[in-house]
């Protein structure tokens, strides 16, 4: 496998996870949300001003690089929703990375933040249509429950939640 590295952002940082994602998102939700939805949703939750208000407020970014090139990246949230779990809020790598088992290295990579921090689980929404759905059972996750989420805009997030004891 090529040089993988796995670097924590600073706020000067999350101005490139903001182009990754609108590099990563029109790819990766093109079979399951208009492109309406994914121009909302992006600038929503991943314009450079949304990021940094989610870091100064205790979320933490990741860049995953391939030989200095990045390739994807992560958000989480400790002890969300609960006291002993790590909430991985965003986790995306580039889709002409895939199949090159850097997505499995990244959640490990993220359970080794959760180790460190002492919580129990890993937590996550996952589009119910998403392909990304079969990864996550494989990496041991398990379907918890559903929800949909309404986020404006006439648009929902029809989702699994899903969960990994560590």
């Amino acid at each position: 496998m090529e040089s993988l590295t796995f670097n924590r952002c600073s706020i000067e940082d999350l101005e490139r996870v903001s182009i990754l994602a609108e590099e990563i998102w029109p790819i990766s939700f093109a079979k399951i949300l208009s492109p309406a939805q994914i121009e909302y949703m992006l600038e929503w939750m991943y314009s450079a001003d949304q990021l940094k208000t989610q870091f100064l407020s205790g979320h933490l970014f990741y860049l995953a690089k391939m030989d200095d090139i990045e390739v994807g990246f992560v958000g989480l949230e400790p002890n969300h929703p609960e006291m002993d779990h790590l909430r991985i809020h965003k986790i995306y790598l580039h889709p002409k990375h895939q199949g090159k088992k850097i997505g499995k290295w990244m959640t490990e990579q993220v359970e080794v933040l959760a180790k460190n921090l002492k919580l129990k689980y890993l937590h996550l929404n996952v589009n119910r249509h998403n392909t990304a759905v079969d990864f996550y059972l494989k990496c041991g996750f398990k379907t918890i429950d559903t929800e949909d989420i309404d986020i404006g805009n006439g648009y929902f997030m029809n989702d699994f939640i899903m969960r990994k004891k560590l």
